[in-house]
């Protein structure tokens, strides 16, 4: 096929031939991974040396097909930068024209490009390859996004240069340069986070998946009952369960190494901020500081308990682009200790003081009666089934409920009144903060000026209560940031003070003795 005329000029440029060889690479090891269950699975019907000769035929033809189809995509591939101003066509735009049997041809406005993200996995890495994701920081799915795969990582940084160069942000030197850098210790927080346990229960998936392959998982089985002979049931299913724990906590802390050796966060010349980390694949993120809105400090349960805390970005467009695929490119910071987190946040915002750190009105008791109802109702429902089945049934189901009762109810009103001591509202400095969450705590410093919106929610039975709920929305993060069950004139008030002349229109003052304002 010949080159459409605008194809042709030295402006345009390919991708690295080596590009091909990563490509097709790749996909033999994902045909070796297929091949060898298969392999296994024609061999119980028909000689083993012809089953394989049969897999291994396919597997040939396949390889062969990918790399005339690499081949043409790779000749048909073209991507140019124009220049950032001028009135030619092409010039101020991102092209990229592609396809193997029809061509796509799509375009970014340069003034709109908001991130330029380079990633290469171990074999990339070898290659000397990165891929290059230039992304809007709009929510409009892919078509936000130009992805160029692959070019050299020299390309690639070269990329990132030119479309991120702003004029210089103004000069902090308390600030500029590394924010943070590894701290090997960070990792004794990876088996205390909510991944350890997920990774154990995929890792008993994943044996029990294997041994069916193989038609041997009526043997794994049988070898596990042989261990646990003469164990109880309970017992045998506690060992079981603390064995998937201490296989996941492994898990978390290989996965904790492969995410963030060679850690790196500063502030890039030009106003952004760029997170480096990865061992085997590699992730270099920008992030611009004119889209940056705020800070989001996470904590779940045990990372809580231990003290630490995890710094999210709160920025326009960041992870919205194309869903969840790439939602770990807000995180800031893995899990470290408290007052480190507060610092960097304090950093990245370039403020004297971490807002994360700023003291928080308590919400009134009946923000605590709420979630107390909740805990004995999630609690007791339940054993109240169990025990209705028990009377019903059998009289088994009622010791059941009773110890269901003894162990769940206690738990249920620690963690109400867990979670009533997380809320918590306020103002610090430009920056509004809220905080919420037991089981995942967490604290947002969104800038007032990003407030777009409020959102007042009141139920029947916080009318009740005289509380309300207040949603800041905004354009950038998760879109709407909540601050629950505050007192009505007291989220009111704050809401109006915070960010002024959004809701005070809307506000008229109620003469009472409490002259508390109420919403028109």
């Amino acid at each position: 096929m010949s080159e459409a005329p605008e194809d042709r000029g030295p402006d345009w440029l390919r991708l690295a031939p080596r590009t091909v060889l990563a490509r097709v690479v790749l996909f033999a090891g994902v045909l070796a991974g297929a091949a060898l269950p298969t392999g296994f699975a024609l061999a119980g019907s028909r000689p083993p040396g012809q089953a394989f000769a049969w897999v291994a035929a396919g597997v040939t033809l396949a390889l062969a097909a990918d790399v005339v189809a690499e081949t043409v995509r790779y000749r048909r591939t073209r991507y140019r930068v124009g220049a950032e101003r001028g009135g030619t066509e092409g010039e101020g735009r991102v092209e990229l024209h592609t396809g193997l049997l029809v061509v796509q041809r799509r375009s970014l406005a340069r003034e709109r490009i908001r991130s330029v993200d380079l990633t290469a996995n171990p074999l990339q890495r070898v290659l000397g390859l990165v891929k290059v994701r230039i992304g809007t920081g709009e929510r409009s799915g892919g078509e936000s996004t130009l992805e160029l795969d692959l070019v050299t990582r020299a390309e690639g940084e070269r990329l990132r240069h030119e479309l991120l160069r702003r004029a210089a942000a103004p000069e902090d030197p308390d600030h500029d340069g590394a924010l943070a850098l590894l701290d090997r210790r960070w990792i004794r927080y990876a088996p205390v986070s909510f991944v350890a346990p997920a990774l154990g229960g995929a890792a008993a998936g994943a044996v029990m998946q294997v041994s069916e392959w193989f038609g041997a998982q009526g043997e794994v089985i049988d070898w596990i009952g042989d261990r646990f002979q003469g164990v109880s049931v309970t017992w045998m299913i506690v060992d079981l369960v603390l064995l998937a724990t201490v296989v996941g906590a492994v898990g978390a802390l290989g996965l904790w190494v492969e995410m963030w050796w060679n850690y790196r966060l500063e502030r890039a010349p030009g106003g952004t901020v760029r997170v480096s980390r990865g061992l085997l694949t590699a992730r270099s993120v920008s992030l611009e500081e004119r889209r940056l809105r705020g800070v989001e400090l996470v904590q779940p349960l045990g990372v809580r308990m231990c003290g630490a805390a995890r710094l999210d970005a709160v920025a326009t467009g960041l992870a919205e682009d194309d869903g969840d695929r790439h939602g770990d490119l807000k995180t800031l910071l893995p899990a470290v200790e408290r007052d480190i987190a507060d610092r960097v946040a304090a950093q990245v915002l370039r403020e004297p003081e971490p807002p994360t750190g700023a003291p928080l009105a308590a919400h009134p008791r009946a923000a605590r009666t709420r979630r107390l109802r909740w805990a004995l109702w999630s609690a007791l429902l339940p054993a109240a089934v169990l025990a209705l089945l028990g009377l019903l049934l059998t009289p088994v189901l009622l010791y059941v409920a009773a110890g269901w009762a003894v162990v769940l109810v206690p738990v249920a009103v620690l963690f109400a009144l867990d979670a009533y001591r997380g809320l918590g509202h306020g103002v610090s400095g430009a920056y509004l903060v809220t905080r919420s969450g037991t089981v995942r705590r967490a604290t947002v410093a969104l800038q007032r000026s990003g407030v777009i919106g409020w959102t007042v929610k009141q139920s029947y039975f916080q009318r009740r209560a005289g509380i309300l709920t207040l949603s800041a929305t905004t354009a950038a993060g998760a879109g709407a940031y909540d601050i629950l069950d505050a007192g009505e004139s007291q989220g009111l008030v704050f809401a109006a003070e915070a960010v002024p002349d959004l809701l005070g229109p809307f506000l008229e003052p109620v003469r009472t003795p409490e002259a508390r304002p109420t919403l028109r």
